[in-house]
């Protein structure tokens, strides 16, 4: 088959690689039909791999048909069209079947395209290991883009919205407006924000967050104005979707006392500064994690199906998988209004 495959900075290369097999009765093979890039495949391609493999497959989300199910498959069968979790554990323990993978009681929690070890789903095929809990059929009233949108961005902006504890009538900041800000922006909407503010230093993603809603600005700005534009209270939650340790210290500047700042960009930092004795005086709650992608396809898919989050309307850029190495530049550079990067075979 041919994929994409990471080897070393920059240099993301169109090749052929093994066919994907079967190795247990769980796994299953999926044709992908569609698959993305996600902001966080970009710490690979700028050379921040997490581990020392060369020759890999990339990439983490995928939605596609199953052509081969092992033995043990009971929720999919041959033919069926799936999307396939980011995130993936090992099927069988409590967490897990839950739809907890970080947790996996097992030690078996992990994601796609970040080592030879599972391989990545930017590929004509791949191997879904444990697929009753890793996969899901694609319901009924969920397009093919939807459902590439909820195999990570759209759950990750989810859960990030839910460890903000927003409230009905919240006034919500979200920093950094990629495709998982701006998906944000409509989960907070759509939990009952009020207002949303909306930062980014891109002018064109700053339009897109003001067609959803969000009053925008520039990071530059943003402190002085929210303080401003709210009298002094400042935010009840903030989401952060960037994951630079400058970025981190504008959510914490931004939240009110009580208020909560959820931290899903991805941060590499082995240490950081962190406002210890204010978030103690203020009684602030702080959550930074990575987000199971299963436990929130309960809440998406009625959403989407009833119209309430459209997460496809931030695909700008549709390409071939061999033009992945141009697809990742365009992507990187932030060139031609990119936002979300798909691959259609």
């Amino acid at each position: 088959m041919k994929a994409l495959t990471y080897h070393g900075a920059k240099d993301i290369r169109y090749e052929s690689m093994d066919d994907p097999k079967i190795h247990d009765d769980g796994d299953v093979i999926v044709k992908v039909d569609k698959c993305a890039i996600c902001g966080s495949d970009l710490h690979i391609y700028h050379g921040e791999s997490f581990s020392e493999d060369v020759g890999y497959c990339i990439g983490h989300e995928a939605v596609g048909e199953v052509v081969e199910a092992g033995r043990g498959v009971r929720q999919m069968k041959v033919g069926d069209k799936v999307m396939i979790s980011a995130a993936v554990g090992c099927g069988q323990c409590r967490s897990c079947l839950a739809g907890n993978v970080v947790n996996c009681q097992n030690n078996a929690s992990g994601c796609y395209g970040l080592s030879a070890a599972l391989q990545g789903c930017q590929a004509e095929a791949v191997r879904v290991p444990m697929a009753d809990s890793n996969a899901s059929r694609i319901p009924e009233g969920v397009s093919l883009d939807q459902a590439l949108m909820m195999t990570d961005s759209l759950a990750t902006a989810w859960f990030g919205a839910r460890n903000a504890d927003i409230q009905n009538g919240a006034t919500v900041a979200v920093v950094g407006l990629g495709p998982i800000g701006l998906m944000a922006v409509q989960s907070a909407f759509a939990m009952g924000a009020a207002r949303v503010f909306g930062i980014d230093p891109v002018a064109h993603r700053r339009e897109t967050g003001r067609a959803l809603g969000a009053e925008v600005m520039g990071p530059e700005e943003a402190v002085e104005l929210i303080r401003e534009q709210t009298r002094g209270v400042k935010c009840d939650s903030v989401i952060e979707a960037v994951g630079h340790a400058g970025t981190i210290q504008m959510a914490l500047r931004l939240v009110k006392r009580r208020g909560a700042v959820s931290v899903i960009g991805v941060n590499q930092d082995r240490r950081m500064d962190f406002p210890m004795a204010k978030a103690f005086a203020d009684g602030l709650t702080f959550r930074i994690g990575t987000c199971s992608v299963t436990e929130e396809w309960p809440a998406l898919v009625p959403l989407i199906q009833n119209g309430r989050l459209n997460p496809e309307q931030f695909i700008t850029h549709r390409y071939e998988l061999g033009q992945g190495a141009e697809a990742y530049e365009l992507f990187d550079q932030r060139r031609d209004g990119a936002m979300k990067v798909i691959f259609e075979m």
